[in-house]
């Protein structure tokens, strides 16, 4: 029996590739783990209209096939096959995904200096596209090559910065492959991972205002164009946008921040049953973890305890897609639960009136002069750390979810 459409690969737990499909209109696209024992047997039983490929396949599925395009060749790897009444067409629909990407971030790279991180397929696409687009300087950088992690600073004037490495993926979201702090010419910032949906170079482009994207443009657009090769047709490119939109808000969490009392259980729990999502609290998860109030906790253990189990809470809520986040107050004091909670979610601020403020069981806000000092700390963190802003009218509950739900549909 034909298999119609998909995608083969080694392991295709987390991939977004059949979603995308669907709603470029293809509902006979599924997901094919195939063993490398298996590759070939599946090549060239020829049970399928058109396959993409991921890895570890794109460069062993080559010698395979019996015509390959000029510019799968060139890149040396190969993404799409299409079957056609029998004869086997690779592609590499990569170089155009990688380079609609960058256009629409605003990333140009005529007469720069471009610094490519990683060896590996998505690397060579990188080159390629970057040769072709006018680069002036062209470095990749690998963990034994002569340009390699020990002698980046040789590079530190980079203009254009590309991530082509897997370092940051979930669910090693901590880690990061570079200091973009070294890097004071930098202007443009690519990373390929799209889960999560910034990783630490990413929050570090957005925190200093650089033209930056994830890779999540790049599946999408190299999917819309193998869409197009599978069905001889030409799809407008406005898809790609529309897809990456909604592919995201399916994927992100929505996370409430504000100060202690400001509403954010209340707003966050109406918002979890709109939207069908699940509720993560993380105060209520501290005190699950110690079966003690947080009041008792603060008693007993002081404040750094706390805030050291509240961190564990705000990153294992992080790690989750499409659920709704509510914090403690306090969740933004730390830089690292300021990354986590930016990494894979919309931030929302609930900015409010401090005279409205609820004192009642807070260790830490007992009275409003204690709130105003609180509130001077506190704003700065809350406004860097937020993606969107909204003044809350505590006695308007609903106005307030009506202009929370307007916020995340733009």
């Amino acid at each position: 029996m034909k298999t119609e459409y998909g995608l083969i690969g080694e392991k295709l737990g987390h991939s977004y590739s059949v979603p995308i499909h669907n709603m470029l209109g293809n509902n006979d696209y599924s997901l094919h783990e195939v063993t490398p024992d298996k590759l070939e047997d599946f090549i060239k039983l020829k049970k399928y209209n058109g396959i993409n490929v991921t890895i570890p396949y794109k460069t062993d599925v080559m010698p395979m096939l019996d015509i390959i395009s000029e510019r799968a060749l060139r890149i040396g790897s190969v993404n799409t096959v299409i079957n056609r009444n029998g004869v086997l067409y690779g592609d590499n629909t990569d170089y155009f995904g990688f380079s609609y990407m960058a256009r629409q971030s605003g990333i140009l790279f005529n007469g720069k200096k471009v610094l490519i991180l990683g060896t590996g397929g998505t690397s060579h696409t990188a080159k390629a596209v970057t040769e072709d687009e006018g680069a002036r300087e062209i470095i990749i950088v690998g963990r034994t090559s002569k340009n390699n992690y020990n002698n980046l600073y040789l590079h530190y004037d980079a203009d254009i910065i590309i991530n082509t490495t897997p370092v940051g993926m979930y669910p090693h979201v901590d880690d990061s492959v570079i200091d973009l702090n070294n890097f004071t010419k930098v202007s443009g910032v690519i990373d390929v991972i799209y889960n999560p949906i910034r990783t630490n170079l990413i929050l570090q482009a957005l925190e200093r205002g650089i033209p930056c994207t994830n890779g999540l443009p790049m599946l999408v657009a190299q999917a819309k164009l193998a869409h197009d090769l599978f069905f001889d047709i030409k799809t407008d490119n406005s898809v790609i946008d529309a897809i990456t939109k909604k592919i995201e808000a399916n994927k992100r969490n929505i996370v409430f921040i504000g100060m202690p009392g400001c509403g954010k259980t209340t707003l966050s729990n109406i918002i979890a049953q709109r939207h069908s999502m699940q509720l993560l609290d993380t105060d209520d998860m501290v005190v699950s973890s110690k079966a003690k109030t947080i009041p008792e906790i603060f008693e007993i253990y002081g404040e750094e305890y706390f805030r050291d189990l509240e961190t564990e809470a705000v990153k294992k809520a992080s790690l989750q897609n499409s659920v709704v986040i509510a914090t403690g107050g306090g969740a933004i004091l730390r830089e690292e639960n300021r990354k986590a909670l930016r990494r894979n979610s919309v931030v929302i601020w609930l900015r409010t009136a401090i005279e409205s403020l609820a004192t009642d069981a807070r260790p830490l806000s007992k009275d409003i002069n204690t709130l105003r000092k609180m509130e001077n700390i506190r704003n700065p963190l809350y406004k860097a750390c937020a993606d969107i802003i909204i003044d809350i009218d505590k006695s308007q509950t609903e106005n307030n979810i009506l202009n929370i739900e307007k916020m995340l549909s733009q």
